[in-house]
């Protein structure tokens, strides 16, 4: 008996799948079994007539297409191209020898053209871990399948082009890795944001340490703005970082036709009206959400009280965690979640409350109530709270050029390869990531520091969560100003940072 490799998916990784053909005399018959979801059912429609309009004979009797192993779900249209070369093994037409050292994976399409399909980065890394040299994969998705080293890519367009190779009639060129220009930043800069120097303050801190952020202020001073430049000032993605992001977009079917690597973090920005499936992720055979798709970038929620307070609610887990494990009657699946999360709010219904020239026509209960739609623990998820003030007219006419997000950017990363350095014997790559146990290590306090944060937990009463937090954010101010210690200033300055632990 012989095999061919494809793969299935299983959150952001690959398995793999080996595919058996049996042809037996009986009545006409073509049955796949091994948990086929109805795309792959359907696939024998569409590699009979492709193997036919390819110029070979499709066999007569009874054809049994086996996936193994049979209790992993098989799902999409990747699996046509490997059962189609597995039938023509079966019937003599291609050797089996030429299919031991790769895997194959394409959707076919009723000519015979190979189509491409999602999931084509994680294959390559499967295919990389059980130590198969070649795969073959629609030209469309090369580019994924060549940021994994030390394998042989092969781009096909056709079953007739893939079976010719194999046959020996005529030989593929492997694809070569180009080397691509780094992608222009397309993003607000923060030169174009007159005042806000606060603000501007607490998302470079955010930016370096990757930590929650929260700006409140009425509506009009800038908030949804000053969020959406933060990708301007993030670091691009390292290697190790580029494959989860791409490998999560390659999984949801986001990633664009003949991209690589992702290079640059990804920005969300979810609907207020989102479900909570869209968000953290779901469906019969769960699929990556929002918070999965901002893994390593920034998932922004506008008008956070807009949001349903239960959707809201199923942020907590993965904001403590950094990654959501979602879970049906066909199995559980974990995807990766860490992501720095700005959310935006007004202060209440009319967005007056805290504006000094603007009188506010809201009552007592109408501003509580829009406020009592953030949680407590959701609330004291965030490390940095914000208040955004409307900018006064001369900073709005004022010809000073603000820093541009270069400026700020130089100084996040130099925050982060300091970070890097400390935390790569503990596999982190932010402060954020660093648990309570191992505060004591990577965030070390000063006698002067650790007096003030012991008075700073007697009289803002800072829960455990809020003090772990404070260390952190201490910590990237401390990596800012390239101080190994802790110093007071950098506490301070983390403390006024905490206003989770007064009322909204």
């Amino acid at each position: 008996m012989f095999h061919i490799i494809s793969s299935a998916s299983i959150g952001i990784t690959s398995v793999p799948v080996t595919v058996e053909t049996d042809i037996t005399f009986g009545l006409k018959a073509f049955c796949v079994v091994g948990l086929p979801d109805a795309s792959v059912k359907e696939s024998r429609d569409r590699i009979r007539a492709a193997i036919k309009n390819s110029g070979f004979k499709f066999p007569r009797g009874r054809i049994t297409v086996n996936l193994a192993p049979a209790h992993v779900r098989k799902q999409g249209p990747l699996y046509d191209l490997p059962i189609a070369l597995s039938v023509l093994v079966a019937t003599g037409e291609i050797p089996r020898s030429a299919i031991e050292s790769a895997v194959f994976i394409g959707e076919l399409a009723l000519d015979g053209c190979v189509r491409p399909v999602q999931g084509t980065l994680t294959s390559a890394i499967m295919a990389q871990t059980i130590a198969k040299r070649e795969i073959f994969v629609p030209t469309e998705n090369t580019a994924e399948a060549l940021a994994i080293h030390g394998l042989t890519v092969y781009g096909v367009a056709s079953l007739r082009e893939v079976a010719d190779h194999l046959m020996g009639v005529m030989r593929l060129v492997p694809v070569v890795k180009k080397k691509r220009r780094a992608p222009a930043r397309t993003h607000q800069d923060f030169s174009g944001i007159k005042g806000q120097e606060a603000a501007k303050r607490g998302l470079e801190i955010a930016a370096s340490g990757g930590h929650n952020i929260l700006l409140k202020g009425p509506p009009g001073a800038g908030k949804t703005l000053l969020a959406r430049s933060v990708p301007s000032i993030l670091p691009s993605l390292t290697y190790e970082e580029a494959l989860e992001v791409t490998a999560i977009a390659s999984i949801a079917g986001v990633l664009p036709s003949q991209q690589g690597l992702l290079q640059e973090r990804p920005f969300r920005s979810p609907h207020h009206s989102s479900s909570a499936a869209s968000l953290v992720g779901g469906g019969t055979w769960p699929r990556p959400g929002e918070i999965s798709l901002a893994h390593r970038g920034v998932l922004f929620l506008d008008e956070l009280p807009e949001f349903s307070r239960y959707v809201l609610e199923h942020l907590r887990q993965p904001l403590e965690d950094g990654s959501v494990t979602i879970s049906r009657a066909v199995g559980s699946v974990q995807f990766p979640a860490r992501f720095l999360l700005i959310a935006a709010m007004n202060p209440c219904p009319c967005g007056q409350l805290t504006n000094p020239y603007r009188p506010c026509t809201c009552s007592r209960e109408a501003v509580m109530r829009y406020q009592r739609k953030i949680s407590g623990p959701l609330l004291d998820r965030f490390d940095l709270v914000i208040e955004v003030p409307e900018v006064d007219y001369e900073k709005l006419l004022s010809q000073e050029a603000p820093e541009s997000s270069v400026v700020i950017r130089a100084r996040v990363e130099a925050a982060r390869e300091r970070q890097r350095v400390r935390l790569k014997p503990l596999h982190l790559f932010s402060n954020n990531e660093i648990s309570s146990s191992q505060l004591d290590v990577c965030a070390p306090l000063t006698p002067d520091t650790r007096a003030l944060l012991e008075r700073a937990l007697r009289t803002n009463h800072l829960s455990a969560r809020g003090y772990t937090r404070v260390r952190k954010v201490a910590r990237t101010i401390a990596d800012l100003s390239g101080s190994d210690m802790i110093e007071v200033d950098h506490l301070a300055e983390a403390l006024q940072y905490r206003g989770q632990d007064q009322a909204p």
